[in-house]
């Protein structure tokens, strides 16, 4: 019998020089308790999960508490700039995020996720603000994961700055819409040298898997995971699904063809 168990263990997502063996990503926003929220990040077996720093420095509802609530020697912090709507902000929030992941015992995590938004209904990044935020913080040292449209020449421009991974948006946050940039997100795949990491929009497992099966590096999830009825099964279901995706798109799909082409041999049949 063949072995398969090798194939995710030895297939390591690496940002910026450090080894993750999930490529799910989740969130810490959304979840109607603690409990819950630690039970889907136990299902959902990521190494990653982003925290919200504004949210976190005012104790904002549902936050209070939330440095605290998880165990980050077992997982890495993700500091990211919710909330801040100019390149200015997120600069200042960024720096404060290092300081938080210092306070968890993470003493080396220059890690941010880097988010420009400057209006709340469509919730959709800046790509000026964002690209001049990035350029700042890649020169102070910090790991840039920059939340963008699937914007192609954006994700070129970020990458020749410095930024460790692009984070083109599915849909919008939080909408469940699923992958609707599926042509450009596929050019950004194509032409990164960096991780790419879908971000924002998926709803359900089949999403996550097709993002994968594109040959994204990455997701970050957190809406379909919290608000589900269930956070913790969601959690386990994202995480098949992105492993999945990740073996469908390593195994390579059959050409799609306009025509059938049976799978029986049509030599050597008894006439």
């Amino acid at each position: 019998m063949t072995d398969f168990t090798g194939d995710l263990a030895d297939d390591r997502l690496i940002i910026a020089g450090r080894s993750f063996r999930s490529r799910l990503m989740t969130g810490s926003g959304k979840y109607r308790n603690f409990e819950e929220m630690r039970a889907a990040i136990a299902a959902s077996e990521c190494d990653i999960i982003t925290v919200a720093v504004r949210r976190v420095q005012t104790s904002a509802p549902g936050h209070e508490g939330l440095a605290d609530a998880i165990d980050w020697t077992k997982v890495w912090m993700l500091p990211n700039t919710a909330g801040c709507q100019t390149a200015e902000e997120a600069i200042r929030v960024a720096r404060l995020g290092r300081e938080l992941a210092k306070l968890v015992g993470q003493e080396d995590n220059n890690f941010v996720k880097l988010e420009v938004i400057p209006e709340g209904k469509y919730l959709l990044p800046d790509p000026i603000g964002t690209l001049e935020a990035a350029e700042k913080l890649v020169r102070e040292g910090f790991v840039v994961l920059p939340y963008i449209n699937a914007d192609p020449l954006l994700a070129k421009r970020l990458e020749d700055v410095g930024c460790a991974t692009v984070m083109p948006l599915g849909s919008p946050i939080g909408s469940g819409q699923g992958i609707r940039n599926l042509s450009n997100i596929q050019i950004i795949i194509e032409n990164s040298k960096v991780p790419v990491v879908v971000d924002a929009g998926i709803g359900t497992p089949s999403e996550a898997a097709q993002a994968m099966e594109l040959g994204a590096d990455a997701l970050l999830i957190n809406t379909a995971i919290a608000q589900a009825q269930n956070p913790a099964l969601m959690a386990r279901a994202m995480n098949l699904a992105a492993q999945a995706g990740r073996l469908a798109y390593q195994a390579g799909r059959i050409p799609i063809r306009a025509i059938a082409s049976p799978s029986s041999p049509t030599t050597g049949t008894i006439g």
